[in-house]
Parts: structure tokens; C-alpha cells; sequence
């Protein structure tokens, strides 16, 4: 039945009209009414297709016909016209030149010429362009130059009655002498794909059979269109309800391939069906098999039964349309163990923020919001269309670039830019001038005269000699603190899954050795930079914490932030070291005690029944061998890399954090010289034309630069970041996902 609506739907592809989308309700027939249906459809449409076939095989062979009548018939008028001319200016001659003997010369002449008089036969028809020139080489070759053969190319293509394709021909007349030299041109016409038609020499007999022709072609037409028309109508009316008949054909098709994955009970008279489900269904479950039992009128009901398996179970999170983007971001990476900690609930608030850190523009957020309002708005009528591959990409993260718009215009805020130009919106600033002097110069002159500016960053900044970097310190430090809070969240989701798992190894060996070597040297940085920043030291963080490992008995002098920070960073330091070896060592050997006070005993045991004895072994085939499997030296060389890993990654990891920084830099560098060397460039030259140009180039420069490339720029790095700076601490990652069998799940295509 599916293959009979696949070749209902080539059909009405071809016929150029599309199956009807609009829902006519369910069928009323039965299964066993619509296998008749479509097989009484199919055949239907198969003769119609034949006889249609057929009949256009017949009418491009007239069409073929009528053109080699019109085409030789010309060539025979010529030539009989060239012979009359030719046979005139002859006997004119003959009659100027008569002597006395000429009347014996001719008689026996004319004698002569009866007597050797062969009368030629000839062939006409098509041969396609393409191989004119090889069928007149054959022709020659075979009949050894015995033929006489004339060509004349149609106008216009000729579709071709054999193989339906429109291709270029030319009309042939081949003239030959004798029985041999025709069975050599039939076949050479037959191995070239020409198409041979009857001619008469007579003209009388030719007009009337071109006439003839032509009746039968405007017959074949008008019959060839109404076939068609009547092929449309039956077509049409399958399109109304193609759909309908497809859905419930996959329905039943989706229903006996599950059908088939059961397996029958060993009384032959049930079947057991094994499969996954959610916990909170089970009770719709059960009265759904309850409801069919009732339905179907079965003695005996369905037993649902939980069984106990060592088998992993899929994955499944309950997502609606706000959350299944960022689910849709972690899956992408890998989806989680059975029920490991699901880092999709953070990416909801983190992912947005660190996109917003490097996109911090309000005026852009605005724009970006704007544009996922309107996805937002017309959802409904979005969703029910087929839309491109980048549309659909966008509109299937509508929410998450609307989270992503509304942490920039927060971040903008706090960076005060509005396409690169500062706002004075949460009150005035505290700085200006000295004098008047320095109101043109905004590089030197600026005192305090006023609080501090209450929200983000104060507008005089902007345009002043200091503003690059206050700006940079300001955004790499805060990156480096915000880069150790996610690495300190990741491992701390991994403590909640060692106890989850009730793995107290992973607590003791893993949590927190990795908490004290971070925090040690990258926390500790982190602590400094708030005390500088609170304080307005001038300690240099940099010498700070690279003379911490070079030196550490040294004194710090100025760079000293709080007292006892020498003793601090020493204690620290040895904390870090020793972190080390406390994350390698002891893990593997406690692993191998406990492999062997597991094994132990196992040796030697007593005999056991033969059912028994099968279901040890089938519980030791679902424990995976666990005996064989394990080897030290494996499992240390795991840990020595997983150490390796975390201690460059500590560094790494908070290096790479370093990206908001650099790429907020060159966002809000960028929006700068579109401001400056665009815009105000253009208005300063009082023309009209140059504004009108300048705002053009403006707002392209900002739309493809800084609202789709900075954004897809910000996107890949933010994900960057997650997947690999924050996920690496907590996130296993190898689960598999929970497909349910649904109906509203069914593809497009058939599976």
C-alpha cells in the first residue's frame, strides 16, 4: 500500500500538481476497504498511462510522418522539376545539331538506353542529428558508394516516439539499386535508431495521404486530451485524499514493524513486549492497555509488569518549547548518562550571560530582540511551514537568542554602549573638567566632583586617554572570575554525582583534590583581584602570582595586599602540590582492592543445579566479566590522564576564558569605527547624498558584521566554553536518548 502512494505521489509530481494539504478528517473506511481502494486506483491509473503512452508512441510518429512527407515531397518536386528542365534544354540542343545520319544515332541510342534502364528503389524516414554523419559514412562503406542519399535537418526538436525525449533529426532519402544493397540500408536504419516511413512517388498520391495524416494527428490530439483530462481528474481526486490515506498507511506500517521487534511466549498463544518507559507514565500506561483490551474485545487483558534489569536505561528530560534549544545545545556535545547531572538547567542562564559578556551592546541586544520577537510572535503560523535550512535553524532557537538579546542589553548597560556611544541613564557623571579649558580635550583635565556613577560603566570614560585600558583590566579580570565560578560549578556538580552514584572514590579522590588545586592557584587569583579592586591597590597581580611558583619565600613589597599573604600563598602552593599526586595515586589502588574483596572467594564453590548454573552465568554475561576485564596497569594510565587532563586544563581552561575579553574588545573596537569612521564621517561633510550613503553603508556594516557574524562568532565561542571548559569537569556525556514510539514522530519519509 505504501509503494501504491508512492507511485500515486510520482504521479502527480509529474502531472505538476501537489497532494492537497488541507485535512479532510479521518477516513471512515476500513484497512482491508483502502488495500481494495488503492489497488482498484492503481490499476485504473495504470491503463490510463498505458493507453496514454500508447497513444502518444502513435501521434509523434504521425507528427514523424507528416514531416517526411512535407520534407521528401519537396525533394522529389525539385528533382522531377531539375529532370523536366534538364530533358527540354537536351532535346533543344539535339535539335539544332541534326545532320543526315542523326536519326540512325538516336534510334539506336534510345535502343541502347531502354535496354540498360535500372529502375532505382528508395527509403525514407528520420535519424537524429547527432548521427547523420556516421549513418551516411556506413551507408557508403556497406554499399560501397552504390546509394544516393539526401539529408534535410527539421526545423524544430521532434520527440522521438521510442524513448519520448525531444532531439533534433534530419529527414533522409536513401535511393539504392537491388534486393542486397535494401537489406544492408534496413539494417544500418535499425542499428542507428532512424524511424523508416512508406512514400509515394506520385504527387497526386502524396497530398492525399499528407491530408490524411493531418485528420488523424488532430483526431489523435483531441483524443490524447481528453485521456489526459480524465488522468487529472482521477489524479486530483487522489490528492484530496492522499494524505490522510498516507498518515494512517504509516500509522498501521509504524504499528507491525514495533509488532515485529515482540517476541512470542513459549505457549505460542501471547506476546511479550519489552521496552523502556518513563516512571510518571506508567498509569496512563496501564489505562491505555486497559482502554484497548475494551476496545478490541479480548478475553484477556494486557500484564503490564516492571522488570529489574542491570541494562542502562535511555535518557529522557521532560522539555517544552523554552527549554528544548538548550537541551538541544548539551545533546549536541552528548547526551547524558542515565540520570547524571543535566547541565541543560545552567546553560538556560550561563550560556546567554557568556554570550552577552562578548556582545555587550544595548542597542544591538534591542535589534537582535526585535528580530526574535517577530519568530516569537508568529510561531504558530512558522511552524506549520517548510522554511530554509537557516531560517528553520533560527526560528528552532528563537528563545535562546532571546535570552541571548536580553543578557546583552543588560551587559550593554553595564558597559554603557549603545552602538559604541555612551549614555548618561542612570544619572550624571562623576567627572569634569578641572577648567573650561579642558572641556575640548577630554583626554587630561577630569576630576571627581560628583558619587560614583550608580550603574556600569561611567560614560566619561568613553573618548578618554585611559579608556582602552581601564577597559581591558576591567573585562579580563572579570572574566578570569567569572571562567574560575563556572570551572568551581562544574566541579561541584561532579561532587553531586559521585554521591548520586554513591561513589565516595570520586568524592575523596576526585572532588577534592580537584577543588584544592583550582582554587589554590586560580581561586586565589580570583580573591586578589576583588581585595585590588576593593582597595584600589597598585600590587601587580601578574608578578603576584608567577613569583608564588618561582620564588615563594621571597618578600612581596608593594605587591603585598593583606597581611600574612606570604604565608597564605606558601600554604596554598603546597596545597596545589600535594593536590597532585592525591588525585593519581591512591584512586587505581583502592579500585584494585575492591575488584579483589569483590572476586574473592570465587575460586572454589559448590556444584549447582543446571538452572542454576544458567542463571549465573547469564547474571555474570550481564556484569559484563567483570573479573576479566579489569587491569591495573589500564586503569592507572586512565587516572595518569585524567590527572595530565585536569592540571593543564586548570591553566588552559581559565587562559581561555580570556575569549570574553578579547572578543567583547573587538565587538565594542568594531562598533567604534562603524560610529566614527562611517557615520560621523559622512555627516561631516554637510551633503545629503554622502549622509544618505553613509547611513546606508552604516546600517549594512552593522547587520552583517556586528548582528550576524559577532553574534555567530560569540555563539560558537560561548559553546566552546561549555562544551569543553565548564562540561569536562562533571559531564560523561555517553547516554543514549529516549525515542518513545509516537505517531507524531513519524517522518516525512517512509523508514
Amino acid at each position: 500500500m505504501a509503494r501504491k502512494l508512492r507511485f500515486f505521489k510520482e504521479q502527480m509530481l509529474k502531472a505538476g500538481f501537489s497532494p492537497s494539504a488541507k485535512s479532510l478528517g479521518e477516513t471512515n473506511n476500513g484497512f482491508d476497504d483502502l488495500e481494495v481502494k488503492l489497488g482498484e486506483l492503481e490499476a485504473e491509473l495504470v491503463e490510463m498511462n498505458a493507453n496514454g503512452d500508447k497513444l502518444q508512441r502513435g501521434y509523434t510518429e504521425l507528427l514523424e510522418y507528416k514531416l517526411v512527407l512535407q520534407k521528401a515531397g519537396e525533394f522529389f518536386t525539385s528533382a522531377q522539376r531539375s529532370a523536366t528542365a534538364q530533358q527540354r534544354e537536351m532535346e533543344s540542343q539535339q535539335m539544332g545539331d541534326e545532320t543526315l545520319e542523326t536519326p540512325l544515332l538516336r534510334e539506336q541510342e534510345t535502343a541502347t538506353d531502354l535496354s540498360k534502364q535500372v529502375k532505382l528503389g528508395f527509403i525514407t524516414g528520420l535519424v537524429p542529428r547527432e548521427k547523420s554523419m556516421a549513418f551516411e559514412r556506413i551507408l557508403f562503406r556497406a554499399t560501397r558508394g552504390n546509394v544516393f542519399l539526401k539529408q534535410v535537418p527539421a526545423e524544430e526538436p521532434i520527440t522521438d516516439p521510442v524513448s519520448g525525449e525531444k532531439m533534433e533529426k534530419n529527414v533522409f532519402v536513401v535511393f539504392y539499386s537491388g534486393e542486397r544493397a535494401k537489406n544492408k540500408i534496413l539494417k544500418i536504419c535499425e542499428a542507428f535508431g532512424a524511424n523508416r516511413y512508406p512514400f509515394a512517388e506520385d504527387l497526386g498520391k502524396q497530398a492525399l495521404m499528407i491530408t490524411e495524416v493531418s485528420g488523424r494527428i488532430s483526431e489523435l490530439k483531441t483524443t490524447i486530451d481528453a485521456g489526459l483530462l480524465q488522468r487529472d481528474n482521477l489524479l486530483r481526486n487522489i490528492g484530496d485524499q492522499f494524505e490522510q490515506w498516507n498518515l494512517k498507511v504509516k500509522k498501521e506500517k509504524s504499528i507491525y514493524h514495533t509488532l515485529n521487534m515482540l517476541s512470542l511466549d513459549v505457549t505460542k498463544k501471547c506476546l511479550v513486549a519489552e521496552g523502556w518507559s518513563p516512571v510518571f507514565a506508567t498509569k496512563q500506561i496501564q489505562e491505555a492497555l486497559q482502554r484497548a483490551a475494551f476496545d478490541s474485545n479480548s478475553q484477556v487483558g494486557a500484564i503490564f509488569q516492571v522488570l529489574h534489569t542491570r541494562e542502562s536505561p535511555p535518557t529522557y528530560f521532560r522539555t517544552n518549547k523554552f527549554t528544548s534549544a538548550f537541551q538541544e545545545i548539551v545533546d549536541a556535545y552528548g547526551v547524558a548518562k542515565y540520570q547524571e547531572a543535566n547541565p541543560g538547567v545552567y546553560t538556560i542562564v550561563t550560556f546567554p550571560f557568556l554570550f552577552a559578556v562578548m556582545f555587550g551592546d544595548w542597542g544591538h541586544g534591542i535589534c537582535l530582540l526585535l528580530a526574535t520577537l517577530y519568530f516569537i510572535v508568529r510561531e504558530k503560523k512558522l511552524s506549520s511551514q517548510k522554511l530554509g535550512d537557516i531560517t528553520e535553524m533560527t526560528f528552532g532557537g528563537r528563545y535562546v537568542i532571546m535570552m541571548m538579546s536580553l543578557f546583552s542589553i543588560y551587559t550593554g548597560l553595564v558597559y554603557n554602549e549603545f552602538f559604541s556611544v555612551p549614555f548618561e541613564l542612570f544619572g550624571r557623571s562623576a567627572y569634569a573638567c578641572r577648567d573650561l579649558s579642558c572641556r575640548d580635550a577630554t583626554t587630561v583635565g577630569l576630576i571627581k566632583v560628583r558619587d560614583t556613577y550608580p550603574f556600569g560603566v561611567d560614560p566619561a570614560w568613553h573618548g578618554s586617554r585611559s579608556e582602552l585600558p581601564f577597559l581591558n583590566s576591567l573585562k579580563m579580570k572579570m572574566s578570569i572570575l567569572l571562567g574560575v565560578a563556572q570551572m568551581n560549578l562544574g566541579i561541584i556538580l561532579s561532587y553531586f554525582n559521585a554521591i548520586f552514584f554513591r561513589n565516595s572514590l570520586n568524592v575523596w579522590f576526585q572532588f577534592i583534590p580537584q577543588m584544592i588545586f583550582l582554587n589554590s592557584l586560580f581561586g586565589y587569583l580570583s580573591f586578589l583581584i576583588i581585595v585590588k579592586w576593593s582597595t584600589g591597590s597598585q600590587a601587580d597581580l601578574y608578578h603576584i602570582l608567577i613569583y608564588m611558583f618561582l620564588s615563594p619565600t621571597d618578600e612581596l613589597g608593594e605587591n603585598q595586599l593583606f597581611p600574612g599573604q606570604k604565608i597564605t600563598q606558601q600554604v596554598l602552593l603546597l596545597l596545589a602540590l600535594v593536590s597532585v599526586p592525591w588525585m593519581l595515586l591512591p584512586k587505581p589502588f583502592l579500585l584494585k582492592r575492591q575488584h579483589e574483596n569483590r572476586h574473592q572467594g570465587q575460586s572454589y564453590a559448590p556444584l549447582e543445579s543446571t538452572d542454576e548454573t544458567l542463571l549465573s552465568v547469564a547474571n555474570h554475561d550481564s556484569h559484563g566479566h567483570d573479573h576479566e576485564e579489569f587491569e591495573f596497569s589500564e586503569v592507572f594510565v586512565h587516572q595518569l590522564i585524567h590527572t595530565i587532563e585536569f592540571v593543564l586544563g586548570a591553566v588552559s581552561n581559565t587562559a581561555s576564558y580570556l575569549r570574553l575579553w578579547a572578543l567583547s574588545l573587538a565587538h565594542s573596537e568594531l562598533s567604534v569605527v562603524f560610529y566614527e569612521k562611517v557615520l560621523l564621517l559622512a555627516w561631516g561633510y554637510n551633503n545629503i547624498i554622502i549622509l544618505i550613503v553613509g547611513i546606508i553603508v552604516f546600517i549594512f556594516a552593522t547587520v552583517g558584521v556586528l548582528l550576524i557574524m559577532e553574534t555567530l562568532s560569540a555563539f560558537l565561542h560561548a559553546l566552546r566554553l561549555h562544551w569543553v571548559e565548564f562540561q569536562n569537569k562533571f559531564y560523561e556525556g555517553d547516554g543514549y536518548k529516549f525515542y518513545p514510539f509516537s505517531f507524531a514522530l513519524l517522518d516525512d519519509e517512509d523508514d
